[in-house]
């Protein structure tokens, strides 16, 4: 059995590159109303799903995007997503996604504090943004405990309003 690298470990989940083995519950997640409703997107057809899982497990060499699978304890089986993306100012942003079996255990807040322990710590980032649709209160909730909210803003891809977070590496060291 090939050794499966671990980016990042919190402590009780472990990010690493998504595997061909995580593509149906990938698309299990990604063609959940529930799951994708708060973000807001239309839920995934499964060859649209299968089209992003491809393009997040084999990025473009130039690709800015860091998309990993999150898996739960030793059992390195999917649960969710969390990724480092660029906005559209080029500002460095965290994001995750669970399937919807894995809410309401802490894992969202788990994530953004390794996020940001691993965006300021490895990858020396000194500022990071999170973008959230306003209606989308389970998330809001996890972003206020580590961010400031800055400005609400028209998503024009999402076509909804999002509101932007930031934290400053300074402030997240200050805390």
């Amino acid at each position: 059995m090939p050794v499966i690298e671990t980016i990042l470990r919190t402590e009780r989940l472990k990010l690493r590159k998504l595997q061909p083995k995580d593509i149906d519950l990938f698309y299990q997640m990604m063609s959940n109303p529930n799951v994708m409703n708060p973000v807001p997107q239309e839920v995934f057809s499964r060859s649209k799903s299968d089209e992003h899982f491809n393009m997040h497990s084999y990025p473009a060499p130039d690709s800015t995007k860091k998309v990993w699978a999150v898996t739960e304890g030793s059992d390195n089986l999917f649960i969710g997503l969390a990724a480092f993306l660029k906005n559209e100012k080029d500002e460095d942003e965290i994001g995750y996604r669970l399937l919807e079996k894995h809410w309401g255990k802490g894992y969202g807040t788990e994530l953004a504090k390794g996020l940001l322990d691993y965006g300021f710590g490895e990858m020396h980032m000194d500022t990071i943004t999170a973008d959230v649709y306003i209606e989308n209160r389970r998330s809001i909730k996890i972003l206020e405990k580590f961010f400031t909210a800055e400005y609400e803003f028209y998503n024009e891809h999402d076509k909804c309003t999002d509101r932007r977070y930031r934290l400053t590496k300074s402030d997240w060291l200050n805390r």
